[in-house]
């Protein structure tokens, strides 16, 4: 007799599918582009109780949004060694679903290994689609969702919910994982082989395909930079968004300068301002790969992450992989 689980995993996959074929057929398919969601500050009138260090000491970006789907306990009884957090959108459903069965999965490594997996959202400005994320988190348990707007101009803003949220509720994990749902995840070569579990844990480490380039300054471009939001000719080092690791102390400082550091829409970039301003230095990891590779069973033995992988392909990688382990390269 199905579990009420599966049951419930069934109603869920039934109602995305219905959900997202009425919203093909009702709505005009149009992209939204929000903006980045920066609270207004109001012009402060000086008082005789107001000093100027108050004043340079309070939050730039105070990061004023609420948790709307959380899961506050997930740490609670035993520390992960590996925390993934992925950012990912409303209608990811396939995605999401396709990293748990692979990857993603938390119980891969059983107990030696404890592996946390998060995905992180923002809100939709559909209510249906923030309904049916609901009903996925309800089940499985590894949603978190902040008040602003789900958009690529507010990925940043999804990647610090992400670091509050490690710095928050889970502390005591020894390493982070940032990345995005059209990623492969080689999972051995990542704990094993980078991470280490045996070794001495490290602090004040990060690490991913760094990248040293200058802004954008073409206003067609999808990394357009407006010079009166950045007006220096180069960027810091910065990691790939696509994928990078970190010691789990690096979540808190990050988020913490971030409330001082004025807002970017690039969340990478913006990641490397903080990273700078800390004095941490991104090392640079051949590993992680930031575009597409065609699949060969020893050369994905090699890779930390690939880009642009479907939830077909997903499954097909992690399937050949894990049943040819016996095989040499």
């Amino acid at each position: 007799m199905p579990s009420k689980v599966s049951c419930l995993y069934l109603l869920t996959v039934v109602c995305w599918a219905s959900a997202l074929w009425y919203l093909s057929l009702s709505r005009p398919s149009t992209t939204y582009v929000g903006q980045l969601s920066i609270p207004i500050r109001q012009k402060t009138k000086l008082t005789k109780n107001v000093t100027f260090s108050n004043i340079r000491t309070r939050p730039l970006n105070p990061h004023a949004f609420a948790f709307v789907i959380n899961e506050p306990k997930k740490c609670e009884t035993v520390a992960p060694f590996l925390v993934i957090l992925i950012s990912t959108t409303h209608k990811e459903f396939d995605a999401r679903q396709a990293i748990r069965e692979t990857w993603g999965d938390e119980s891969t490594f059983g107990d030696g290994v404890r592996v946390l997996t998060l995905f992180l959202l923002g809100r939709n400005t559909d209510p249906v689609l923030n309904q049916m994320v609901e009903q996925e988190s309800q089940i499985f348990h590894d949603v978190v969702v902040e008040d602003f707007i789900d958009s690529y101009h507010n990925l940043t803003l999804k990647t610090l919910m992400g670091l509050r949220w490690v710095a928050t509720f889970c502390s005591k994990a020894q390493y982070v994982l940032k990345t995005d749902s059209d990623i492969f995840v080689n999972m051995e070569n990542l704990v094993y082989n980078l991470l280490k579990p045996t070794s001495k844990p490290r602090r004040r480490y990060f690490t991913g395909y760094v990248i040293n380039g200058g802004p954008i300054r073409d206003m067609r471009s999808k990394w357009y930079m407006p010079r009166d939001l950045y007006p220096e000719a180069k960027y810091p080092p910065f990691c790939s968004g696509t994928g990078y690791v970190f010691s789990a102390d690096v979540a808190e400082l990050i988020y913490k300068t971030s409330l001082h550091t004025r807002l970017l829409h690039l969340e990478d970039v913006y990641v490397g301002l903080c990273l700078r301003k800390l004095g941490i230095h991104p090392f640079q990891n051949s590993g992680f790969n930031h575009w597409k590779m065609a699949y060969s069973l020893c050369r994905y033995r090699r890779v930390v992450t690939v880009h642009q992988i479907s939830p077909e392909e997903m499954h097909r990688i992690w399937n050949d992989m894990t049943s040819k382990k016996h095989l040499k390269c």
